[in-house]
């Protein structure tokens, strides 16, 4: 379906959880966030019959979040319930990497179409200290395991702060020139505790690799379903990406609505404003109730976020930090 702006939603990200085993240092504070009691987090049969509405409405990719997604128990079983729905073309993952080892296996055989793993820097030290104690080797292995599946599309994630060496985005890089994965350099929200970090440039991080890759040429087409602008440098198997929300924006052509663990249907990221889905589904809604709750929310799609601007009531934006959101 289309939004109040033409643009045709068709991609809903999936919170299956606000936890997480890691403490990144931007998404949540050291001693971690009051874990949501399971019984207030949508079950495996609410999150279907919501993507399935939501199948009826146009949405034809899903890809599930968390928190960490891997931590839920019988996540594997999720997904092959949500590649069952009839329209649903693609599901897809974003995870630290850290369990995806174990359960490769057991995604794959339920039809996983594409994995996104989270790694910052490749410096066992520097991934502790921004984890607060995760272990880049296992994230690594994650990786390797993924970019081992034949035809599955694996990327990786990096969030780029002020204080990382360039070194770092150089050995990140050589991800895609090895071609184990696309990588992509991914701005600083200024969501929740995000707020108190300053990320990287995007120009100065092509800058750093251009020095020691050589000048790279925009690429045209298109990878996975989400905003990134890629970059091919000269003799790399994969491409480099940067999603820049803040700083180049490209909120006009978002296709995107997000569900949160707990059933709230989002329409951007930045506002706190959306439809609290469960409150229906277990208030006995039907599912044309719930089709035209889903229906009115994404028609009333924000224009563009807020992100850098002044002049805006605090009232109407999102206090909840990621992991409560969904990344």
């Amino acid at each position: 379906m289309r939004d109040q702006f033409g643009r045709t939603i068709d991609y809903m990200r999936v919170s299956v959880t606000d936890r997480c085993n890691l403490r990144c240092v931007y998404c949540m504070p050291a001693e971690g966030v009051p874990s949501v009691p399971h019984q207030q987090i949508l079950s495996f049969d609410e999150i279907v019959r919501i993507c399935r509405i939501g199948a009826e409405l146009g949405i034809r990719r899903i890809k599930l979040t968390g928190g960490e997604p891997l931590v839920r128990r019988g996540f594997p079983k999720l997904l092959g319930m949500l590649k069952g729905i009839s329209d649903i073309e693609q599901v897809t993952l974003t995870t630290n990497g850290t369990l995806l080892k174990e359960q490769i296996d057991e995604l794959v055989s339920n039809g996983l179409d594409a994995v996104n793993v989270s790694i910052d820097t490749l410096d066992p030290d520097r991934y502790r200290q921004i984890t607060r104690g995760g272990s880049v080797e296992k994230a690594l292995e994650g990786l390797d395991v993924a970019a081992g599946v034949p035809g599955l599309s694996v990327k990786v994630n990096c969030v780029p702060l002020k204080d990382t060496a360039d070194e770092e985005y150089i050995r990140l890089a050589l991800l895609a020139k090895e071609g184990k994965a696309d990588v992509r350099f991914i701005e600083m929200m200024p969501i929740g505790v995000g707020k108190n970090f300053a990320g990287q440039d995007r120009e100065q991080i092509r800058t750093v690799l251009e020095k020691i890759y050589g000048k790279a040429k925009t690429y045209t087409g298109r990878i996975g379903n989400g905003p990134a602008e890629y970059v091919q440098f000269p003799g790399f198997m994969k491409h480099v990406g940067f999603i820049s929300a803040v700083s180049h924006q490209f909120c006009g052509c978002c296709n995107r609505v997000r569900l949160t663990s707990e059933g709230y249907l989002k329409p951007c990221l930045q506002y706190g404003g959306g439809t609290d889905l469960r409150a229906l589904l277990r208030s006995g809604a039907g599912d044309e109730e719930i089709r035209e709750a889903m229906e009115k929310t994404i028609c009333a799609k924000p224009a563009h976020h807020l992100f850098g601007e002044g002049g805006h009531t605090e009232e109407i934006l999102e206090t909840k930090g990621m992991s409560k959101i969904g990344g």
